[in-house]
């Protein structure tokens, strides 16, 4: 596709709502990615931040939705024909339909966030049957979230990079980013340390 900076400078908020409305019903465009490149554009004063976030909001909600009702009304059928050429028999389909109705507002959310899982969420979610009013809530909240992370959080680094840079120089930058994921890494390891002995004395 065109060079995607260009897109975003010809049209703007436009170009973020079209480009992840699409990617979030499973058409491979560079929805993120477009959403991370503006939100820089806007940290220069080149796009408005204020219409940008509620544009990529917009697109999500939309995309996702879209995908919803694409696997709620023709996707389930599909599967249960042509599923069993890859495994995906009535069974393993109905036990995705239980985990959806336990674990389904959660998987709504968190899938934003991993490419694939973004694109095919709302189709799935549409196939397991999942509460329509239920799964536009926590899409809608999901959004948000990812929205805030890639967007706003990009914005506001690239607001204040430069200033951090010329405080603490790219030494000190270095050095804290460094602690900063050393100690995510203790907190990995610990956590899965301490799962391994709960799950052990929970056996014995």
């Amino acid at each position: 596709m065109p060079d995607i900076s260009q897109i975003i400078s010809d049209y703007g908020p436009w170009a973020i709502f079209v480009l992840v409305l699409l990617e979030d019903f499973g058409i491979p465009v560079p929805g993120e990615t477009a959403l991370i490149s503006a939100a820089l554009l806007a940290s220069q004063g080149k796009l408005p931040i204020e219409l940008l976030l509620p544009a990529a909001w917009l697109g999500a909600v939309i995309g996702d939705n879209i995908g919803y009702a694409i696997g709620r009304f023709g996707g389930r059928r599909v599967v249960v024909r042509y599923g069993g050429r890859i495994g995906v028999t009535e069974a393993r389909l109905a036990r995705i339909e239980r985990f959806f109705q336990r674990r389904g507002g959660a998987i709504v959310i968190i899938a934003r966030f991993f490419v694939g899982l973004r694109q095919l969420n709302g189709i799935v979610a549409g196939i397991a049957c999942m509460a329509a009013p239920r799964f536009a809530l926590y899409n809608a909240i999901g959004a948000a979230l990812w929205v805030s992370a890639w967007g706003f959080g990009t914005y506001w680094f690239g607001k204040h990079f430069e200033q951090a840079l010329e405080h603490f120089g790219p030494i000190g930058l270095y050095s804290a980013a460094g602690v900063a994921a050393l100690l995510v890494t203790i907190y990995l390891i610990w956590r899965f340390l301490y799962r391994g002995r709960a799950h052990d004395s929970n056996n014995s």
